[in-house]
């Protein structure tokens, strides 16, 4: 495990931003594993920053997102689909065509979570995948369980996790209670994986996670075992480690 340490968030934003667009110049056709939140966004926007000074070329890049909430249409505003398009599909070249994302809409869980396996499998595995962080430890929509989900899966969120993210809905009650994710075996499978943390309210995880032991009730715990995890993350979120 690699620790980049910020000094604030801009600065944290620019350091990941730079390792996706090294991976990017290095295989144009790389297939990038990316996450939603506001943890990634300022990321998101360096990478557009250089796409417009013509410094990187989306054109052949493959991607696959980690998660969508279950029965938000794509058009909604708070769907991770939307989040892409708005903060990154629609600011660069990127064929849409090579995008993936679970589709929330599709009622047959079960095929729905095959359907996604089989497409990433498709695009030869992820060569690089970005994570966040959840307060208590989930990374996609991996909640604390008793064991670690291998493939993509259906999960019902938390009350944490939906207490996490009723900021983004005008009501709780709007907040989806599931969502299609991809496992922490589909997770690990990737040769790279980039998390990016800020903020206080991360750094009992980050310390629990990184420097306590492995189990799935830290689902993050699992990274100590990948053989090219960095973390990069502010001072506030290294704060305790």
């Amino acid at each position: 495990m690699e620790i980049v340490r910020a000094k604030d968030y801009g600065e944290l934003s620019r350091k990941a931003a730079n390792i996706l667009a090294s991976q990017i110049i290095l295989k144009p056709d790389s297939v990038l594993g990316l996450a939603t939140g506001s943890s990634p966004i300022g990321l998101y926007e360096r990478l557009v920053e250089m796409y417009k000074a013509g410094d990187l070329d989306f054109s052949l890049v493959r991607t696959a997102n980690l998660d969508e909430y279950v029965g938000l249409d794509p058009q909604n505003d708070q769907s991770y689909k939307y989040f892409m398009n708005s903060n990154l599909f629609s600011k660069v070249n990127i064929d849409l065509n090579n995008v993936n994302i679970p589709d929330g809409t599709n009622k047959d869980a079960e095929g729905e979570c095959d359907r996604y396996e089989k497409a990433i499998e498709a695009l030869g595995g992820i060569d690089l995948q970005l994570l966040g962080i959840g307060n208590n430890g989930h990374i996609g929509f991996n909640e604390p369980a008793d064991f670690f989900p291998v493939k993509t899966h259906i999960v019902d969120l938390t009350e944490s996790t939906i207490e996490a993210n009723k900021r983004f809905f005008a009501d709780v009650s709007m907040v989806p209670r599931q969502a299609y994710t991809m496992g922490i075996g589909t997770i690990m499978k990737a040769k790279k994986i980039v998390m990016v943390a800020n903020g206080e309210k991360k750094a009992s995880i980050i310390k629990e996670a990184f420097f306590g032991k492995i189990t799935p009730q830290v689902p993050a715990s699992i990274l100590q075992l990948h053989p090219d995890f960095t973390l990069v993350a502010d001072e506030a979120a290294l704060s305790l480690i």
